[in-house]
């Protein structure tokens, strides 16, 4: 799959990618810009079960997708070009360990105009693609997920916080947290 971005991109020019969950607040790759971005047909969806990062195998937890259908408010970032193939690798390395998501170009609209920016999707038929969980399930994940980057509710705290700092927040996040909170978890 990475052979097929790098097709698609052809090294000739800036690498774009786009953001929308941890991406925002924790890039670990260089970029020389950022700034929002609305991307259509996509939305944020806290529905990708994490057995590593944000869980165990035992005690999955979950992160954020970006699923078919809607609209998506995140960022893009710019990796200049004499750079931007040691910083794809990088992102590779982070984002598609074990493959789950589908990399793909996405079209994001920016104040500046529109750009084509690569962006890590989740197929609903992948088997790490939970569906909308009831507040019972998510709860108990909250509470006792966590994995190698610490735990679930950090995530989405984190997440919310720098969504909001963004003024890209979106409802069903702002209720998670909500629910957390209600629980005594944030």
């Amino acid at each position: 799959m990475l052979d097929r971005v790098h097709q698609q991109w052809g090294g000739q020019r800036d690498l774009w990618v786009f953001g929308y969950a941890s991406l925002i607040w924790r890039p670990e790759f260089n970029a020389v810009e950022h700034r929002p971005a609305l991307v259509r047909g996509w939305h944020r969806a806290f529905q990708m079960r994490s057995r590593v990062n944000r869980g165990t195998p035992e005690q999955p937890g979950l992160v954020y997708a970006l699923v078919s259908g809607g609209m998506c408010r995140g960022m893009v970032f710019r990796i200049a070009r004499p750079h931007a193939a040691e910083e794809l690798q990088r992102l590779w390395v982070r984002e598609m360990p074990n493959g789950v998501y589908d990399p793909r170009w996405l079209r994001c609209q920016t104040a500046a105009g529109q750009i084509d920016a690569l962006g890590f999707t989740l197929n609903r038929r992948s088997p790490n693609f939970t569906g909308r969980l009831d507040d019972t399930e998510m709860l108990h994940i909250l509470r006792h997920a966590s994995g190698r980057y610490g735990s679930t509710l950090d995530y989405l705290v984190q997440t919310v916080e720098a969504l909001r700092g963004h003024r890209m927040g979106d409802r069903e996040s702002e209720r998670l947290l909500a629910l957390a909170k209600q629980q005594g978890l944030a």
